[in-house]
């Protein structure tokens, strides 16, 4: 679900850029894509805390047990890499990996059948994925529009999981100096999507006479961006951002691979930093929401979950350092 989203909205950064250019090409393509989505850059390193929360649950529809995580901690990796252009510019490939560790530390447990509190141990969690994703930059009815497809694996320390596909096609409905809008289709070649079709919105927005921009991207973001001290960035506003694992459970109701697919809602401040053309960091924090949190068979629907789990707002922090080994200026 996760490289779905990133993978959709590099797409929708590449027509802004393309918008603007005359003859576009991989340099447009790929200064709008490592400008808003760190994860995409050469090499991205990032670390989130999230505070305590209290959380309920239910298994099979029925009431499973209440508690609390004292710590939840996780660390991600990226690496993204161009290997092919075509002479023109317009046809590239792109390989990527990316990498995730878990850490849950938790309090009292009060499990409903029982009725009784009890401890669990720790859970440290590892995911991994690659992908390798086709972008072609042309144009349709004389605007510019982006086709891309891209193939995954994922899994977790035990072995692949599962392959999927996606495909999106993007186009730039309009485009003046001060705004940018696009509209286009996702379509999901994975059978455990819920629909098989997506329809893609995006809009920039240079406000007049002031040093803001918005950026919104539907269901993504939406963005309130300005320059902050020199070589700085500030932005306001939410993100939706996904994170998904697999679970090998053993247990008298569960046995065998499950996925984890959650949801979450980000509000806050984010903060950015050029140290040099091609080194850059950043600092956020604020609110996070869980929206859904659920575990289904490996491969099902998410609508075809076997546990649900509510959980409380908490605070978050988060830091992270990128590089981009194509950045000139």
């Amino acid at each position: 679900m996760k490289s779905k989203i990133i993978s959709v909205f590099v797409v929708f950064i590449s027509v802004h850029a393309i918008a603007q250019e005359k003859e576009p090409g991989i340099k447009a393509l790929g200064k709008a894509i490592v400008d808003k989505f760190p994860t995409t850059r050469t090499f991205d390193l990032q670390y989130e805390q999230l505070g305590p929360s209290n959380y309920d649950s239910e298994l099979f529809g029925n009431k499973f047990e209440r508690g609390r995580v004292e710590n939840h901690s996780r660390f991600k990796a990226a690496f993204n890499l161009p290997f092919y252009a075509s002479k023109s510019k317009r046809f590239v490939l792109t390989t990527s990996l990316r990498y995730k560790y878990e850490s849950y530390q938790f309090g009292d447990i009060y499990s409903y059948a029982t009725t009784q509190t009890y401890r669990r141990e720790n859970e440290d969690i590892h995911y991994w994925a690659g992908a390798v994703t086709a972008t072609y930059m042309a144009s349709l009815f004389n605007k510019p529009v982006i086709y891309s497809a891209t193939a995954s694996v994922d899994g977790n320390e035990e072995n692949l999981q599962r392959i999927k596909g996606f495909a999106s096609s993007v186009l730039v409905l309009t485009r003046t100096p001060s705004t940018t809008i696009t509209a286009g289709v996702l379509v999901l070649l994975d059978p455990s999507s819920i629909v098989p079709l997506t329809p893609l919105f995006s809009m920039n927005h240079k406000f007049k006479n002031s040093k803001w921009d918005m950026d919104f991207i539907l269901p993504q973001r939406l963005l309130f961006r300005r320059e902050l001290l020199e070589n700085g960035r500030i932005s306001l506003g939410t993100e939706l951002n996904t994170e998904s694992f697999y679970l090998n459970l053993n247990s008298s109701n569960l046995h065998g691979v499950y996925e984890l697919n959650q949801l979450e809602l980000k509000s806050g401040i984010t903060y950015e930093y050029s140290f040099t053309p091609k080194l850059i960091a950043f600092v956020k924090g604020g609110f996070n929401n869980v929206v859904s949190a659920r575990i289904t068979e490996k491969g099902e629907r998410t609508n075809r979950y076997v546990y649900d789990q509510k959980e409380d707002t908490q605070g978050y922090f988060r830091f992270g350092v990128s590089y981009n080994l194509f950045n000139r200026k």
